[in-house]
């Protein structure tokens, strides 16, 4: 059984950029191994978050993961849930900070998601053990995500989502944020919207993380780097003609095929066909109630 240790600055396992808090934890539990934390990448967002986003959460941190760099996260529902599996799907290391005591499994129906985060990756508070899940240790654990990473990438958050505390933090600690742009009729997507519209750098893909952050290109391998997408909005050269139109007019949000094919005057049997080539790709996903989304 792993017991959890106490990981305070006089430590070799503790993690430098925790320094730059104007109040650093006097020292945080862990459970499991939190590796040297070099290069590392939050990704936040909503709890309540939306099929799509849950998605591109997990896409993301697929590659990063892929890509050598370690992802940070909240282990909270939805987008946090979603990075921590990503990474650990593709055989990466992953860190979640809690806002309660390194002994209690919230949300309890993480507890399956919490063993593998010990096993490849780990769990650290600064909170003692036993501490339940109190709201306002949250926003604190928000500014030790935000220090330890060198980038955040919000994927959804609403207007007065805890998420948008993460990205402030990182913005005062100096650190780079993007922010997944999403479409003006969806609340999971308006403070993410808000923060491109105030100067956060979009995230289209996963070479704009790159782009910003001389240190993570830096740390990556070339061969590594030869396979990263640009983006999730490029790259669609790939398709033909009849599949890009349907890319194109599919938006960001999911939609039935039936609208697809009225708005392209194309039979069901012809739209099914050209979805299913673009599942097939990974450009397309089904999910519940007959919609399709986009991936890319």
């Amino acid at each position: 059984m792993t017991l959890p240790r106490w990981i305070d600055p006089a430590s070799p396992d503790w993690p430098v950029r925790l320094l730059h808090l104007e109040s650093p934890p006097q020292g945080f539990w862990q459970l499991g191994t939190i590796g040297a934390l070099w290069p590392c990448v939050a990704i936040v967002g909503s709890r309540r978050a939306t099929f799509a986003g849950v998605e591109i959460a997990r896409s993301i941190a697929s590659e990063l993961a892929s890509a050598g760099i370690q992802v940070v996260s909240g282990m909270a529902l939805g987008i946090d849930a979603a990075a921590h599996s990503g990474a650990l799907d593709a055989g990466g290391s992953t860190v979640a900070v809690l806002g309660c005591g390194v002994d209690v499994c919230y949300p309890t129906r993480h507890a399956e998601l919490r063993s593998r985060i010990i096993t490849d990756g780990c769990l650290i508070t600064e909170e003692p053990p036993g501490t339940p899940p109190f709201k306002h240790n949250f926003p604190k654990r928000n500014r030790i995500i935000a220090a330890l990473a060198h980038a955040v990438v919000v994927v959804e958050a609403t207007e007065r989502s805890g998420a948008l505390s993460t990205a402030r933090w990182a913005a005062d600690l100096g650190r780079e944020v993007l922010a997944v742009p999403g479409s003006i009729r969806s609340r999971q997507s308006s403070g993410t919207n808000l923060l491109i519209r105030d100067g956060v750098r979009p995230f289209l893909g996963i070479g704009d993380l790159i782009d910003a952050v001389p240190e993570l290109r830096s740390a990556i391998p070339e061969a590594a780097l030869d396979t990263l997408p640009a983006s999730h909005g490029g790259g669609l050269e790939r398709f033909s003609p009849p599949l890009r139109e349907i890319l194109a007019r599919m938006g960001t949000q999911p939609v039935h095929p039936d609208q697809v094919g009225l708005a392209l005057g194309l039979s069901p049997a012809l739209v099914a066909s050209r979805l299913s080539a673009l599942e097939l790709a990974g450009a397309v996903m089904s999910l519940p109630g007959g919609l399709v989304a986009r991936t890319v």
